[in-house]
C-alpha cells in the first residue's frame, strides 16, 4: 500500500499534472468571461441588428412541449466566439514567439570539442 501511495504522490506532483489543473481552472474562468461577453454584449447587439430579436426566447411549441432553439443558437454563437478568441490568443502568442526567435542572439564563442582542440595542438606543435 505504501508503494501505491508513493507512486500516486509522485504522479500527482508532476509538473504536467499541476500545469493541467491550473489550465483547467483558468479555462473555466475564461469560459465564464466569454459566456458573459456573448450573453450580455454580443447577443443583444445581434438582436438589435436583426430588429430586436432575442435568441434566448426563440422557441417552437409542439403540443405542451417547447423546443427552445434559441438556446441552441446561443450555444452556437458562444462556440464561435470562444473559438475566435482562442484563435486570436494563439495567433498573438505565436507572433510573440516568432519575433523572439527572429531577434539575433549575441554571437557566442563556441568551444570546439576536446578532440578538435587536441588535433589543433598537435598541428601547431608540428608546425614549430
Amino acid at each position: 500500500m505504501k508503494g501505491f501511495v508513493a507512486e500516486f504522490k509522485a504522479f500527482a506532483m508532476k509538473g504536467n499534472v499541476i500545469d493541467l489543473a491550473v489550465a483547467v481552472i483558468i479555462g473555466a474562468a475564461f469560459g465564464k468571461i466569454v459566456s458573459s461577453l456573448v450573453t450580455n454584449i454580443i447577443t443583444p447587439l445581434i438582436g438589435v441588428l436583426l430588429g430586436g430579436i432575442d435568441f434566448s426566447d426563440l422557441a417552437y411549441s409542439i403540443e405542451e412541449e417547447a423546443v427552445t432553439y434559441g438556446v441552441f443558437l446561443q450555444s452556437i454563437i458562444d462556440f464561435i466566439v470562444i473559438a475566435l478568441v482562442i484563435f486570436m490568443a494563439i495567433k498573438t502568442l505565436n507572433s510573440f514567439k516568432q519575433s523572439e526567435e527572429a531577434k539575433p542572439e549575441a554571437e557566442k564563442v563556441v568551444e570546439p570539442p576536446e578532440d578538435v582542440r587536441l588535433l589543433r595542438e598537435i598541428r601547431d606543435s608540428l608546425q614549430k
